[in-house]
């Protein structure tokens, strides 16, 4: 039983405090000894990286107890010296340890990165799981991320040992492309068709990670609906859904993925004609003539489409919408009338 390990997990060694707090430095480690139960010691040792070593001794014999590390070593004394030693653990742990919410370097890193980012904590919410942290929107309880550390087989048969992984929501499409390079895994207990598992061992950089994280993060912000003119004289916007159900299209607002998008074509129609979702955001595009100049466009997805007849200009008019110049969010009341009748 490795009672070090699993005390001063998720821990980072403070090391001013160790002389203060009894120990002495012999080259590159601290030793530290405390007598307990009368009859024994424990000789505890901690280098520079923070790993602890112990040993107990008694000394009624003289020589290294060992029986308080055998698992199935549960008699009443036994128990009474394995758990004086993790009291005396636990007071090192107290005094020249400090906190930390995960296991390795690259997971607190993305942990400290999110809560500048977005001020979420991770919520430890299992008490099985103490190593499982959630990070979710605080505006709707939706989770975007969750760190966990696992034995590493599970998601790679041919490698063992202890590992954290973040588990976040990514576009379901490109997923499988993800899957081929290193760092991704197919979502553990989540899943599998829009959530991805990512090992948190710098296979990927730190930015790599938090750019995920932002896509996932987006799944859980409050969605907005937006109304797009589309001006038939410089976009074919009739016959432009005619053999695919997904098209590319001039972005000029911060819309997020998941978005609604209604394109609101121009005379003759004066109408929307197409409800859309948009599927990608920010995609870079350099593209200028004297009518229009594009610097990012968007992928949106057909949804639904209108009769020309339906929600023309006059209609949009009782919604308070006298006119539509550029891209503009829709009205609560006319999102209700459209959804309804959906």
């Amino acid at each position: 039983m490795d009672i070090e390990n699993e005390i001063f997990k998720r821990t980072r060694i403070k090391i001013d405090t160790l002389i203060p707090y009894g120990f002495t430095k012999s080259e590159n480690v601290y030793n530290y000894s405390k007598i307990f139960m009368n009859s024994f010691k424990a000789d505890i040792v901690i280098n520079e990286q923070g790993v602890v070593k112990g040993k107990v001794y008694d000394l009624n014999v003289g020589d290294e107890y060992l029986n308080f590390r055998i698992e199935n070593s549960v008699g009443e004394f036994v128990n009474s010296v394995r758990e004086e030693y993790k009291s005396i653990l636990k007071d090192i742990r107290k005094h020249c340890f400090e906190k930390l919410y995960f296991m390795t370097e690259q997971a607190n890193r993305i942990t400290k990165k999110i809560i500048d980012k977005y001020n979420d904590e991770p919520e430890f919410a299992w008490e099985k799981f103490p190593g499982y942290g959630i990070f979710r929107n605080p505006n709707n309880e939706k989770w975007y991320g969750l760190i966990l550390n696992i034995e590493k087989s599970k998601i790679d048969k041919e490698s063992t040992g202890e590992v954290e992984v973040i588990n976040v929501k990514l576009e379901d499409k490109k997923i499988p492309d993800l899957l081929k390079k290193k760092g991704f895994y197919p979502s553990y207990h989540m899943n599998k068709k829009n959530w991805v598992t990512i090992i948190l061992d710098n296979t990927l950089t730190d930015e790599e990670v938090m750019e995920c994280v932002r896509i996932s993060h987006q799944y859980t912000e409050t969605l907005d609906e937006w109304i797009i003119p589309a001006n038939p004289k410089y976009y074919d916007v009739i016959n432009c859904f005619n053999d695919k159900d997904m098209i590319e299209w001039k972005q000029s607002n911060d819309i997020k993925v998941g978005d609604k998008i209604y394109l609101y074509v121009a005379n003759p129609y004066s109408a929307i004609l197409y409800q859309c979702e948009a599927i990608e955001v920010n995609i870079p595009y350099n593209y200028k003539d004297k009518n229009i100049s594009m610097n990012r466009v968007m992928k949106i997805k057909l949804l639904e489409r209108y009769d020309e007849r339906k929600y023309t200009l006059s209609k949009l008019k009782e919604y308070g919408i006298k006119a539509i110049r550029g891209s503009r969010r829709m009205p609560e009341k006319l999102s209700k009338e459209i959804n309804k009748s959906n």
